[in-house]
């Protein structure tokens, strides 16, 4: 189990109400935080809030990875937050921007992770949170491209705590549903078919902290009704497609017109 109180910790796409929640919570618990975004003026108002240093870096451009870890110091923990949205049936997306959703949400933690890992290990501490997405457990109309990165963080994750087992590293997968108040969905300006249930950015922020103390290897972040959706639709993916399909109600199609500009 990874002390929280001391540690480093760094957080990706800080930029948003999700990121941060999640470095207040951390802030909260007696870390030490590094936030960054792409925006500098939203992150310099995160930065602020929590009394965290502030690296401003495109996640897109594989040497501001490498610049922001090197000036990011000794981490301890990393939480893998940052995230493009990924919207919009496969025959609308070009090459460059499936490069670009794969670098962002599936390469650069892993790329992290290898670069921080041997630190960890020598060190004997450390903790790896990659925050997921229920689209990482059971697939998503009109979202292929988003499902195969979140599908993908959540394997690779998965895996890593396999080859972890007998360290003190620790790994987790964060899953959360709908998330009001920030993030992709609310950016994005869609309505929620009636019953269909939200979590707050706390929520998840609280799941985030509880990953770390206990080392769980997936916390799901979700109200009952989606949880159970998620589950059965993972246990039978051939009746998934024709139910979300029946209860849709536009949504799909919400978010794709109101994330394409975010590719």
């Amino acid at each position: 189990m990874t002390k929280l109180s001391g540690a480093r910790a760094l957080v990706t796409g800080a930029n948003g109400g999700l990121g941060r929640a999640i470095s207040q919570a951390l802030k909260e618990q007696g870390c030490e935080v590094v936030v960054t975004g792409r925006r500098a003026e939203p992150l310099s108002e995160v930065a602020d809030e929590v009394g965290a240093q502030a690296i401003v870096a495109d996640l897109s451009v594989r040497a501001d990875l490498h610049r922001l870890l090197d000036e990011a110091g000794q981490i301890d923990i990393l939480v893998a937050n940052a995230a493009l949205p990924g919207s919009g049936f496969l025959q609308d997306w070009n090459e460059d921007q499936i490069d670009r959703i794969m670098e962002v949400n599936l390469s650069d933690p892993i790329v992290m992770t290898r670069i921080l890992l041997p630190g960890f290990l020598a060190r004997g501490k450390g903790h790896f949170v990659y925050v997921s997405s229920l689209a990482g457990r059971v697939a998503t109309r009109g979202a292929p491209m988003y499902s195969a990165t979140k599908f993908g963080l959540r394997g690779f994750a998965g895996s890593l705590r396999c080859d972890l087992q007998g360290s003190a590293i620790g790994c987790s997968v964060i899953s959360p549903g709908f998330v009001r108040d920030a993030g992709m969905f609310v950016d994005a300006g869609a309505t929620l078919p009636r019953g269909v249930g939200t979590v707050s950015p706390e929520q998840v922020a609280r799941a985030v902290i509880r990953s770390i103390r206990r080392n769980k290897a997936e916390v799901v972040v979700a109200p009952i009704g989606l949880r159970a959706g998620a589950f059965i639709g993972g246990l039978a993916p051939s009746i998934s497609a024709p139910i979300q399909a029946r209860l849709d109600n536009g949504l799909s199609e919400q978010l794709i017109t109101g994330q394409k500009g975010k590719r």
